[in-house]
């Protein structure tokens, strides 16, 4: 099988979130036609293929059909052995690992030392309602059940172990509005909300050591909004920050700490939070994966479904093809040795 071609081929029908349809589709249509002994369901647009050869352990891997929208980039380009444009990193070429690996489920199950799971799901680049796995895990957490999950986002050939949680807090600053003439007649919320700024500005919650690797932390001022008018007095300012915490630090650990630099607030919501994922180094199985294939380990910086796993009890680690740090840019890019180097890593982890 031709993995960089299958990559582009996926990469050539259009999937930016919430228009996933036509790519699940074509998922389905080919799990069918290559792996069809498999019993395949759909359950919106995603797709779910599984064995059930009585294996002792199951292993899942999971990928993403959405995209962030293109960058003039939409139109895959192939350059000798390296596929340029929209999702070849984040994470087509991931797809296609996957596709490749339900074929060989399939056509030699006596081979494979697990059962195996592939989940293509959609909605991961946008928010949270509309994650396909979250769906799952709600709906039909049988077809999600596993002893490790591997997701396929791009990882350069390294395990991302873990990942950072993510908490975003609205405060809000009241004052009283007036003539910009008169401002002593009333009281300017932006200069209520100075002082809180000024403390996330300067605040750094540094790095964290979890398992031998190093979580670095962040806390960011992302949005701030007052004023109706150049001559009023703001009479309200909403001022939106970001936590990234290390898996080490709870939920409410970091909700605590944050909310403390947003003194004098008058209002503070929590737009939205997910807990870390720890790094699981220590499982047997994610040992066997990193240990047999001497493949190198770094935590991941951001937010993954590994988390969504981890919260469910299953050990989870991101293992894929193409370049983290170019995902989402109009450079993006994977090549034909990365692609099939993650293939034949799981393949033979897998017993193919």
């Amino acid at each position: 099988m031709d993995l960089l071609a299958l990559t582009e081929s996926l990469c050539a029908i259009p999937s930016v979130s919430l228009d996933e349809r036509a790519l699940a589709d074509v998922v389905e249509t080919r799990l069918r036609e290559t792996a069809g002994t498999l019993p395949i369901e759909r359950v919106g647009d995603n797709v779910v293929a599984r064995s059930e050869l009585g294996r002792d352990q199951r292993v899942l891997l999971g990928g993403h059909l959405d995209t962030v929208p293109p960058n003039d980039n939409q139109q895959p380009r192939r350059d000798g052995d390296t596929l340029h444009g929209l999702a070849t990193a984040d994470m087509k070429g991931g797809l296609a690992v996957m596709l490749a690996i339900a074929e060989a489920v399939a056509a030699r199950p006596d081979d494979a030392r697990f059962d195996v799971t592939l989940v293509f799901y959609v909605g991961e680049e946008i928010a949270e309602e509309h994650n396909g796995l979250r769906a799952l895990f709600a709906d039909r957490s049988d077809l999600v059940a596993a002893d490790l999950a591997i997701l396929l986002e791009p990882t350069d050939g390294w395990v991302e172990a873990g990942c950072q949680g993510t908490l975003h807090l609205r405060a809000t600053f009241r004052g009283a509005r007036a003539h910009t003439a008169r401002p002593w007649m009333g009281k300017n919320a932006i200069h209520r909300a100075v002082g809180a700024l000024a403390a996330i500005a300067s605040n750094d919650p540094g790095p964290v050591e979890v398992d031998g690797l190093e979580y670095r932390q962040a806390l960011q001022a992302v949005r701030i909004e007052a004023g109706i008018a150049n001559n009023v007095v703001p009479d309200e300012c909403t001022l939106v920050v970001n936590r990234r915490f290390a898996p080490s630090v709870s939920l409410a650990e970091a909700e605590a700490q944050t909310r403390a630099l947003l003194e004098g607030a008058d209002r503070i919501e929590v737009l939205n939070a997910s807990v870390a994922a720890p790094p699981n180094l220590w499982n047997p199985l994610v040992a066997e994966l990193v240990g047999s294939f001497d493949l190198g380990v770094r935590p991941k910086l951001g937010w993954t479904d590994v988390a969504r796993f981890a919260a469910h009890g299953i050990p989870a680690v991101n293992f894929g093809p193409g370049d983290p740090t170019i995902a989402h840019t109009a450079a993006e890019f994977v090549t034909r040795e990365s692609v099939e180097g993650c293939h034949a890593v799981l393949a033979r982890f897998l017993g193919f």
